[in-house]
């Protein structure tokens, strides 16, 4: 399953809650990192075993839904360094 980078927050939390898999990009303390997160945990693991990630390695963060205000079950992998996939151009 490919991830999806969206301008919007929102947009990314609702497409990673319906199982998708949304790559999020953020800079702590001036280093690069990102989230890929989604509500399907198979879906998050199988990505991160093509990436050589331990499964172990997986974190468990309930995700509020912008639809519902529910907190829902989501998963994220963090990712540094070169784990982080390169920019693609999809206008989302």
């Amino acid at each position: 399953m490919a991830w999806r980078e969206f301008r919007l927050l929102r947009d990314g939390v609702v497409h990673a809650l319906e199982g998708g898999l949304w790559l999020h990009r953020f800079t702590l303390g001036g280093r690069a990192m990102a989230h890929l997160v989604s509500g399907d945990r198979e879906a998050l693991l199988a990505w991160g075993r093509a990436a050589g990630l331990d499964g172990r390695w997986i974190q468990y963060k309930p995700l509020r839904d912008p639809r519902t205000g529910e907190r829902v079950p989501a998963w994220h992998w963090d990712l540094s360094g070169d784990r982080i996939p390169p920019r693609r151009d999809e206008g989302a």
